[in-house]
């Protein structure tokens, strides 16, 4: 028995596109010896394997082929060459309803659907009441669908797919449908199928969600594949691909650096307590002011990453950065509930309109988990060529203990488009103290009481 569940072996979708209409007839008849079409490559010789058990991301632009591959895994599309293996029942969440006749009933369309993935009459009676309940429409599902609202459509095909208990789940774009309580619901769901083992596919923009929920993530671009691995790093290459800075010594430097012990990386990634430890010994009586008196710079003073992300045009530079804690010192270890500020600095090589600063909070596994801008914070400001400003965002330290990463970023819009001046992303270790567990990523600093 395979090890793999998904098995995609230099897989091409070849569409011929025509400048007329009447050529396709015309090249069909072979009425002309020709040529009269031009191949374009929706995918071209694309290669992975999914192993059982294990849940897969794919992301990349639209046009990308993300969708073309999932319907030729689910076998909506056949390829034009190569061959996909499938070793488990699959239930594919693409186009949600897709399946579903606008004439028949809820309660008749389930069985549409279920009988269409390949299970008897008496598997989907067994499994109805859980579909239903999931789906949560009431007596509607004994009216025409084609009198749902959107709302109730989407609920009850996606309740109908993820609740046939597949062997392999495909999703397409199709976790946050209905409302917040819906889709709390689905995401719950999807949890659970992680838990039992199932093998998962999944195609989204919400770069939140693939972190969180991918071991692997696989980046494609206009039908290639760019590159594979660690969520957290296809993630970055995927932003820099979204805004035109992704380049060929990034994509070479990403795959020759796969070969690096796990072991290594993590330590790159996750300093020691003793590195840590030493770190903050350096810096503990270190303010920006008395760095700048030295002729230091403030990063000098942090637990800075040796693999931070860092590219833009470089109209904008980020040149400088730290975190201050609540006594004014530079330091990356701060307490839970202690006011901090996020400070960098930025020198502008042009004079540029309307500059956003930013920073991010990311959590080690590369989910976003707070942040904001000079933008959202509705503070405006003019630069000058040769400028050199310092911006400070100060708040309160609400994340629960562990460790994080930090990002800078310039942007803004030239001509109308909008333009990365300069990002470094992951650039610094964050790490928050407490003597308090929480769940999930704030403490909401509750006042409990029991009478």
């Amino acid at each position: 028995m395979s090890e793999y569940a998904i098995d995609v072996q230099n897989v091409s979708k070849i569409y011929k596109l025509y400048d007329r209409s009447r050529d396709r007839l015309a090249e069909a008849l072979h009425l002309t010896k020709k040529k009269l079409s031009k191949d374009h490559y929706a995918l071209d010789q694309i290669s992975f394997q999914v192993k059982k058990g294990e849940t897969v991301g794919i992301i990349g632009t639209n046009g990308s082929g993300k969708s073309t591959i999932l319907k030729i895994i689910t076998g909506v599309l056949n390829p034009t060459g190569g061959k996909v293996d499938i070793d488990g029942r699959i239930s594919a969440l693409l186009e949600l309803g897709a399946g579903f006749n606008m004439e028949y009933t809820g309660i008749e369309n389930v069985y549409l659907n279920g009988t269409m993935i390949g299970f008897s009459e008496e598997e989907i009676k067994a499994k109805l009441d859980s579909i239903l309940e999931f789906a949560d429409i009431g007596d509607f599902v004994y009216q025409p669908v084609k009198t749902y609202s959107s709302g109730m459509f989407v609920r009850l095909a996606f309740a109908v797919a993820i609740n046939i208990d597949p062997e392999i789940l495909i999703v397409d774009e199709a976790l946050s449908v209905g409302d917040v309580f819906f889709q709390a619901k689905c995401y719950h769901k999807f949890e659970e199928f992680k838990k039992e083992g199932k093998t998962i596919v999944i195609v989204s923009h919400d770069l939140s969600s693939i972190s969180k929920y991918c071991d692997r993530v696989i980046l494609l671009n206009k039908g290639h594949k760019l590159a594979e691995g660690e969520p957290k790093k296809i993630v970055d290459l995927y932003k820099k691909l979204l805004v035109n800075q992704l380049t060929d010594d990034d994509l070479e430097d990403y795959n020759n650096g796969q070969g690096e012990d796990d072991q290594e990386k993590k330590k790159q990634e996750n300093p020691s307590e003793e590195k840590k430890e030493q770190k903050q010994i350096n810096i503990q009586a270190m303010t920006p002011e008395l760095a700048e008196k030295k002729g230091k710079l403030w990063k000098e003073f942090i637990n800075e990453n040796p693999q931070t992300i860092d590219y833009g045009t470089r109209e904008v530079e980020i040149i400088d950065y730290c975190i201050i804690d609540e006594n004014g010192y530079i330091s990356d270890n701060i307490e839970k509930g202690a006011e901090y500020t996020v400070k960098f600095k930025v020198h502008f090589n042009e004079t540029v309109n309307e500059p956003i600063l930013a920073f991010t909070i990311k959590d080690i596994k590369g989910t976003e988990v707070t942040g904001t801008n000079t933008m959202y914070e509705k503070i405006d400001f003019e630069s000058e060529k040769g400028q050199t400003c310092v911006v400070s965002f100060k708040q309160k330290m609400n994340l629960t203990k562990g460790d994080y990463l930090i990002s800078f970023g310039c942007t803004g819009f030239r001509d109308g488009n909008f333009t990365v001046y300069h990002r470094k992303y992951d650039v610094m270790n964050l790490l928050v103290i407490a003597d308090k567990e929480n769940v999930g990523f704030f403490d909401m600093f509750s006042e409990v009481t029991v009478d």
